[in-house]
């Protein structure tokens, strides 16, 4: 039988992990702290300015509601509406505008039928169920000492590493649109508008790098655990 336990192998994968995960958290709350306290130079807040960039973006048909949370931000495609939360949709702040323009821009990647965003989306079942699965089994098979059972479970637990990957393009490219979207409607009149801008949509895609970089290390883990059951195994 295999004793589990959160020895040396699992923090010298997962330290790093927890950190980088630790350091993108930081960056986002510092930097949205920041911008938040700058109003933007037209004084119009977040829910305004998504009204503005929802017409110009030609999305008349995509709604628009307040949802609770802090930073709980999001872009529903099922339903075609656009939630922003209270500090984004009633603070006329530079973070505000970077904020609902990037949830704009994944609004305009679904009328597109972006390829990267149908292809995350295809993978959220999936992600969902072996991000679940996947440790049960691999704790089932290190348990047993059966190494098919848990490379079963590495396999299933991938897929979330997978879906981390797809994030990536699909949230760049957004931030990208917003940019864009931010640039034409002239409602970023400054530089140092622009570079809060840049700031805030950075500071967030890092979260994403972060994310896939921990779901990586987490894999590498399983994959080092149940390889290691097997090498014992053919000795």
């Amino acid at each position: 039988m295999y004793a589990f336990g959160y020895g040396t192998t699992y923090w010298l994968f997962m330290l790093p992990a927890f950190l980088l995960v630790m350091l993108a958290q930081l960056w986002v709350s510092s930097t949205y702290k920041r911008w938040s306290r700058k109003q933007n130079s037209y004084g119009v807040s977040g829910a305004d300015a998504a009204q503005r960039l929802l017409r110009q973006g030609g999305l008349s048909d995509v709604s628009l509601e307040q949802t609770p949370g802090r930073l709980s931000d999001h872009y529903d495609p099922r339903r075609r509406t656009l939630r922003l939360s209270a500090g984004v949709a009633q603070s006329p702040s530079v973070a505000s505008m970077a904020i609902a323009a990037h949830e704009i821009g994944h609004a305009l990647q679904d009328r597109e039928g972006y390829l990267p965003m149908r292809f995350r989306a295809a993978l959220v079942p999936a992600a969902n169920i072996g991000s679940y699965l996947g440790w049960i089994l691999i704790m089932v098979g290190l348990l047993l000492g059966s190494t098919n059972v848990a490379w079963l479970g590495v396999v299933a637990f991938s897929v979330g590493a997978v879906f981390a990957l797809a994030t990536l393009p699909v949230e760049i490219n957004a931030s990208s649109r917003a940019r864009n979207l931010l640039a034409e409607s002239g409602l970023v009149t400054s530089d140092e508008e622009r570079r809060g801008v840049a700031a805030v949509l950075n500071a967030a895609a890092f979260t994403y790098v972060a994310a896939l970089g921990a779901a990586v290390l987490q894999l590498l883990y399983w994959v080092s655990l149940v390889g290691g059951l097997g090498g014992r195994r053919r000795s």
